[in-house]
């Protein structure tokens, strides 16, 4: 055997004894093994620059690097005698909104659902006998204010706003990603008791997070058993927080009924209507010259199927065609943007959901909506 095959095998011994003490939960003998295998591979490198395998030796490196700095903030927890709610910093945001419901065009319905939801319990509970719910989906089309509306909430009741990082939360590591869960649901409830205030965790794109996928393992399996059973015990009267678990989904097919029945509250998010459309252009023309000529009325009706976000955008690229034509004329100011420079627009803007889209969304909220 060749001394490049010898060492190779030296490195994966080391690696295998690492990932089977790191599932064991023995901590500090999965770091001692990831940095002699770490050592190992950095030789394979200086060694065998040539090697086809380089770039998946050095990948390695970098992913038992990583490793070993986890390990390490969870060892020092863990010395410590606590369970991780330092670290929980690293997959939430918690951020203070500066969004209200008078920032948010529209959607009054949908207001007015979650003020019900979560507002009036939070401000009068002794209305609320037989309590309220605790879970809040938020669905449909991107780009129609989803994240916006929870915000929105958070400010409304002064709560801490928790937004998760999905994708941090989950983890290749056998057992980790559940952990992650429990912690961020363990950190809520603390805070709601220690500042007694209400806590909102927010989760967006929460099918990526919770969805039934096809090619899914066991690890997908326990975070969503870990996040049901953190959802059944935000419903324990006898304790005293208030927590709520705002979701939101493009994809709300992708979530199973008893993932749905821990939102009690299902409510789609539409694209906007001609009355939206008209007073969304008026928001995003506030300061923006426009020419007396335009009606917008009509341009709202030519903005039908168009989400909030893609309205955004048309306004955006019709002023810039204006901004664009000043700075080639060395103009003083832009001229007022006219009907013509939308139309323009609009013949290569087009809406970001397909018709057969919002077809999909109708139909799952005519099964599961749950105003």
């Amino acid at each position: 055997m060749s001394a490049h095959a010898m060492l190779e095998d030296l490195v994966r011994s080391y690696a295998i004894r690492a990932v089977k003490a790191d599932k064991e939960g023995k901590r500090d003998e999965a770091i001692t093994y990831y940095k002699k295998a770490i050592e190992g591979l950095t030789q394979l490198v200086v060694l065998y620059p040539d090697s086809p395998f380089r770039q998946a030796y050095e990948q390695m490196i970098n992913e038992y690097k990583a490793r070993i700095e986890t390990l390490q903030k969870l060892v020092l927890v863990d010395s410590n005698g606590d369970d991780g709610g330092a670290i929980v910093e690293d997959f939430v945001v918690k951020e203070k909104p500066k969004v209200t419901f008078n920032d948010i065009v529209g959607l009054d319905e949908v207001k007015e659902a979650l003020r019900e939801a979560i507002v009036y319990p939070t401000k009068r509970p002794d209305l609320f006998p037989l309590g309220w719910p605790r879970g809040i989906l938020l669905f449909g089309p991107p780009g129609n204010g989803k994240t916006m509306l929870a915000a929105a909430v958070a400010n409304e009741i002064d709560s801490v706003f928790m937004q998760i990082d999905a994708a941090s939360i989950m983890s290749k590591w056998l057992g980790e990603a559940e952990k992650n869960v429990a912690k961020v649901f363990k950190s809520a409830r603390e805070i709601s008791k220690k500042e007694n205030k209400p806590v909102i965790i927010f989760i967006d794109e929460i099918d990526a997070l919770l969805g039934i996928y096809s090619s899914e393992n066991g690890g997908e399996v326990r975070v969503r058993n870990q996040f049901l059973k953190e959802m059944d015990g935000l419903q324990d009267k006898s304790e005293n927080f208030k927590v709520y678990v705002i979701g939101a989904t493009n994809k709300p097919w992708r979530l199973d009924e008893p993932f749905l029945r821990r939102f009690q509250k299902r409510i789609y998010i539409p694209l906007p209507d001609q009355k939206m459309r008209v007073a969304l252009l008026k928001h995003f023309t506030a300061k923006i010259p426009l020419d007396p000529s335009i009606n917008l009325e009509e341009l709202a009706s030519k903005l039908e199927g168009y989400s909030a976000s893609d309205i955004k955008d048309v306004v955006q690229a019709a002023y810039m065609k204006v901004v664009r034509e000043m700075f080639r004329t060395n103009s003083d100011k832009p001229r007022p943007v006219k009907m013509e420079d939308f139309l323009e627009v609009l013949k290569i803007r087009k809406p970001s959901a397909s018709s057969e889209l919002i077809k999909a969304y109708e139909a799952w909220m005519e099964k599961y909506g749950a105003l």
